[in-house]
């Protein structure tokens, strides 16, 4: 059994991260061989290795599989902002080619739950003629999509599910993300979203305090039903 799905995002913010380390921590109490890669990454901090991201970092910490974080995330860019102007900024092009090929050099051979976590929303731009939806299609593989629970994320969810959907891309599932703990998700937002989005709902994940990174991904994926996309094949 082998499993790739693309984890994208209603917006940046969302969630994606938090989505991906419940689902590798899921795979792993099933004794699945997981790994992940965060192809771009921008915001990043300089450290004496090179720049690091947050976030690929967690990812690189929870999967199974020991990947070097080269291999995790190919492209760490320091400007918190959109990858092509990041990019821009850090006097590099990105192109979908290259990162199609990253991320098939960091899954292969293929794990058993393997994930390509995204960056920003479904078609945020990596260069003047490429968006990251155009990586996710050259994949060819289905989509998880995290919801951020918050106002206007009913419009923000739906119409990603038909650009996700318009680009022949299966949409397998998608997450709930409570983004502040501040501002609960009305059960009427919840209850549109499972009429609407025509995939089954993985979980709803809570926002909890921070802790030791395998234990709270661990308590995340306490709250997804991972059974879900494993059915699909």
């Amino acid at each position: 059994m082998s499993s790739l799905y693309f984890v994208a995002g209603t917006d940046t913010g969302v969630g994606k991260t938090s989505a991906s380390l419940a689902l590798l921590a899921a795979g792993r109490q099933l004794g699945l061989d997981t790994a992940a890669v965060k192809p771009v990454a921008s915001g990043c901090r300089s450290t004496p290795r090179g720049w690091r991201n947050e976030d690929a970092l967690a990812l690189q910490a929870v999967m199974t599989r020991r990947l070097d974080y080269d291999t995790v995330n190919p492209v760490a860019l320091p400007r918190p902002l959109s990858p092509h102007l990041a990019a821009a900024a850090a006097g590099r092009t990105l192109q979908v080619r290259q990162l199609l090929a990253d991320c098939h050099r960091a899954l292969t051979p293929a794990p058993d739950l393997g994930l390509v976590e995204g960056a920003g929303g479904w078609r945020v731009p990596i260069s003047p003629a490429e968006t990251l939806a155009d990586l996710a299609r050259a994949l060819a593989c289905p989509v998880v999509l995290v919801v951020g629970l918050r106002l206007g994320c009913i419009s923000h969810a739906l119409l990603t599910a038909e650009a996700i959907e318009a680009d022949g891309l299966q949409l397998a599932g998608w997450v709930g993300n409570h983004c502040d703990a501040d501002a609960p998700c009305q059960r009427g937002v919840l209850a549109t979203l499972h009429q609407r989005l025509g995939a089954p709902c993985l979980g709803i994940l809570p926002h909890l305090a921070p802790g030791p990174l395998r234990h709270w991904a661990a308590q995340l994926a306490r709250h997804l039903d991972i059974g879900l996309l494993l059915r699909r094949h």
